[in-house]
């Protein structure tokens, strides 16, 4: 007697994971926002936190010929350079300090919407809890453990932490005279003729021929005259520039 092993009818599948966090407009529209996660983060403020340096040594450089005043004066700059840099760059600079900038971040409200003055404050204010007990333990064990990788300052201030979003940009067509197709195409022609165009500066004159040779046949276009017809249609599925 042979014995049968029960197979499970359906497997419960766990949804995949994304880092995408979703935020809806008051127009209705789904904001896509993608949270930077610890590292990246850490080497941002690793940037910044090695400008500040710069800027107090170069400072007290200075302020050390004053002899008390500069003492005094330097006390003051540190205060204001250590709580007030971040601050001033996230607010006036769309949330962007140097180390920010440099590792293409940007911080925001949970909205989306740019970052104030009063959280910029707070998120700013609540370091050194998240500095606790050393080296931004409590900050890195709330970020590590949060969905949106939010340290305790965030949390308290409403803002996160995102990628910014880098614009796209489309690849330049060949030059060639815009052309009517002799019937109608589908759109996933439509997108193969697109992307054959923009791909073509990629390809060698042979691939390039080849390709277009393939995507001519059902257009009834000649093969040595494919390459030309197919830059032509591309160009008049774009319209006017």
């Amino acid at each position: 007697m042979l014995e049968t092993t029960a197979l499970p009818r359906k497997a419960t599948l766990s949804p995949p994971l994304d880092t995408r966090h979703q935020v809806e407009t008051p127009e209705g529209i789904d904001l896509p926002l993608r949270p930077a996660g610890l590292m990246v983060r850490a080497l941002a403020f690793a940037i910044d936190l090695g400008l500040r340096g710069l800027i107090l040594g170069l400072l007290f450089i200075v302020l050390a010929f004053l002899g008390k005043l500069g003492a005094g004066l330097g006390s003051i700059l540190l205060f204001g350079v250590s709580w007030w840099y971040m601050v001033l760059f996230e607010v006036l600079n769309q949330g962007r300090s140097p180390g920010k900038q440099w590792m293409g971040l940007r911080v925001v409200q949970d909205d989306g919407t740019p970052i104030g003055w009063s959280a910029s404050l707070l998120r700013n204010l609540l370091r050194f809890v998240d500095l606790l007990p050393f080296g931004y333990f409590l900050g890195a064990i709330s970020c590590l453990q949060h969905p949106t990788f939010k340290r305790l300052g965030d949390l308290a201030a409403g803002t996160l932490v995102i990628y910014r979003e880098q614009p796209l940009t489309r690849p330049q067509l060949p030059e060639a005279t815009p052309l009517r197709p002799a019937f109608a195409l589908t759109l996933p022609e439509q997108r193969a003729i697109l992307a054959f165009a923009e791909r073509q500066g990629e390809l060698s004159e042979a691939r390039a021929h080849e390709l277009a040779s393939i995507l001519a046949q059902p257009l009834q276009v000649p093969a040595p005259h494919a390459v030309v017809a197919l830059n032509g249609i591309a160009r008049g599925l774009l319209g006017p520039a």
